[in-house]
């Protein structure tokens, strides 16, 4: 068969261009990431004045603590030069930790490891990070029950407290790190925000440009639940905040880049005086063993101790896995430091099934509060029903900004520990409820210094019964009984909607470590005898804690 030579020069050029396109994407040897862990920052200097927005050194100044330490520092330039050459290529760096992002061949690794001043090579995690599902159609007047979820998402919380006082988050300063703002530039929800010149500055972290106005809504439900308003309603409680925008995320394409943009848009966060951080989002099964989820092991949870440690509250999503196999929380929700916040159902005002549950791995208690995790936020279209713990975050990150405008004098630890005081259970606490939803009037009046108690405790042969004291009996309710342990096994609730007046006894059993072996929501019927407990299922030291009514009791054994 005889072919010209203009066919050969078509042919050729067709494979060109075939490999021009395509051609990067075959490897030659298998090349990943790695965060390359430095062991100093020898010679490097540092000026706080000139490094620094004003409001980030105000904060610092404010909470009494340093100018800046040593992990404000910038890299060594000389030690990011030699790794640049030892590498395919260098794509980021984190300050805080001390570590440069570089993609590298294994022959390249072992150079690179070989460096006097390389501590640790550790490998990027590839699965993508996990957000609400958000509904495309948006509506522009809502039906009666998505008013009422919307009127009471921040009431529920105290929004009228606040309101009195007129605290709704003026001064403070937030960020939110999200997938996208689309249309928060000109969507009626934010209009308040932009003629107040409260949106002081945005960063996609993806494109690595300022315009964060497109691609994903999350952020924008997300950053209505904080501050949005529209039709006269306040969908968030922090409408007169100012607020930095990143995006740190590329929704279910993500492969390397998303650890590495949410540390440094935390840096951001901090450079640029954010006071408080909400962060939607957490890093669980594909990444990690639940026997990780323990607030050190993962670098987003070191970077949001670390945020704590320069005075920024730090606000996360605890995780929407509750129905799923993994069931408990996800980093950085796990990290100590962190207010990690449950979804609450609007329906029953208690724990909703998707919510993810605590403990971390090593006991301690998650979530710390909880909010609604169905909400009515706003979007380029008008308001959406969603739900996830994305939301319920938020609006607990609007709930700390009014407070702490109510209280500078607060750093940011004591307003973490002040919110969790505020939660409409404590002292009882659980893992599925934390310390229950946060309330401005505890808040900012505190609560009564003697509160009567609802319930007793008879002991008989071989249990212990908890009684609800006639007086507190209420009107006959329908039976309900649920079992929020997370287990798998016994996490059925029996009825699907309750009254949100219904009276719930909650009652956990800790052990003599202080952790809960088990814990549940009854709610009270025409009996007052609401629960026996036998010995058996006691150890010595064991404590049973009841909640009913604004009461919290205690049985030692």
């Amino acid at each position: 068969m005889n072919f010209s030579s203009e066919y050969f020069l078509r042919r050729l050029f067709l494979a060109a261009l075939l490999f021009f396109f395509f051609g990067s994407f075959l490897p030659v040897q298998a090349q990943q990431k790695y965060w390359v862990v430095l062991k100093d920052k020898k010679g490097v200097s540092f000026d706080p004045y000139q490094y620094f927005d004003a409001k980030a050194l105000e904060r610092r100044q404010r909470q009494n603590l340093p100018i800046y330490d040593e992990t404000d520092k910038p890299i060594n330039a000389t030690y990011r030069q030699q790794i640049t050459a030892l590498s395919d290529s260098v794509s980021g760096e984190s300050r805080w930790l001390n570590a440069i992002a570089c993609f590298a061949q294994p022959t390249q690794l072992e150079k690179l490891r070989k460096l006097a001043f390389v501590r640790e090579i550790i490998p990027f995690q590839v699965q993508p990070v996990v957000l609400a599902e958000v509904p495309d159609k948006y509506k522009v007047t809502l039906k009666a029950d998505e008013l009422k979820i919307l009127q009471d998402q921040t009431a529920s919380l105290g929004a009228s407290v606040f309101r009195e006082k007129n605290l709704n988050g003026k001064g403070i300063r937030i960020a939110i790190l999200d997938a996208g703002f689309k249309g928060v530039d000109n969507t009626a929800a934010f209009e308040h925000l932009y003629k107040g010149k409260q949106v002081i500055k945005t960063w996609d972290f993806v494109k690595r440009r300022e315009y964060v106005y497109d691609f994903a809504t999350h952020g924008t439900l997300v950053l209505s639940c904080v501050a949005g308003r529209l039709n006269g309603h306040d969908i968030g409680l922090a409408t007169g905040a100012e607020f930095l925008l990143a995006r740190t995320e590329r929704m279910y394409s993500e492969r390397f880049s998303e650890e590495e943009n949410w540390l440094a848009a935390m840096e951001w966060a901090d450079k640029n005086g954010a006071d408080i951080i909400n962060s939607s989002l957490g890093y669980t099964n594909d990444r990690y063993f639940r026997e990780q989820m323990n607030g050190r092991y993962a670098f987003v949870a070191r970077a949001a101790n670390l945020a704590a440690r320069k005075g920024i509250l730090v606000v996360n999503a605890n995780g929407n896995d509750g129905t799923a196999d993994w069931k408990i929380l996800g980093t950085p929700a796990d990290a100590d430091s962190v207010l990690a916040v449950g979804g609450i159902d609007p329906k029953g005002l208690f724990h909703v099934n998707f919510s993810s549950y605590g403990p971390t791995a090593d006991k301690r208690m998650k979530p710390n509060v909880s909010a609604f995790g169905i909400v009515v936020g706003a979007g380029p279209k008008g308001f959406e029903q969603t739900q996830g713990t994305s939301f319920s975050s938020p609006l607990v990150a609007g709930f700390a900004a009014c407070a702490w405008q109510a209280n500078r004098a607060l750093t940011n630890m004591q307003l973490f520990k002040e919110i969790e005081k505020s939660g409409n259970l404590y002292p009882y606490f659980d893992y599925a409820h934390g310390f229950g939803m946060p309330q401005a009037q505890f808040l900012l009046n505190g609560r009564a210094t003697e509160i009567k108690p609802t319930i007793k405790f008879e002991t008989g042969k071989d249990q212990v019964m908890i009684v609800v004291k006639t007086e507190f009996m209420p009107d006959t309710t329908g039976p309900f009984v649920a079992d929020t342990t997370g287990s798998g096994k016994k996490g059925t609730y029996l009825v699907k909607e309750k009254h949100p007046s219904a009276n719930y006894v909650y009652y956990h059993i800790a052990n003599p470590k202080g952790s809960l072996d088990r814990y549940y929501v009854i709610e009270v019927e025409d009996d007052p005898e609401v629960a026996a407990i036998k010995f058996e299922a006691l150890r010595t030291g064991s404590v049973i804690r009841v909640f009913y009514k604004g009461y919290t009791g205690f049985y030692a054994h």
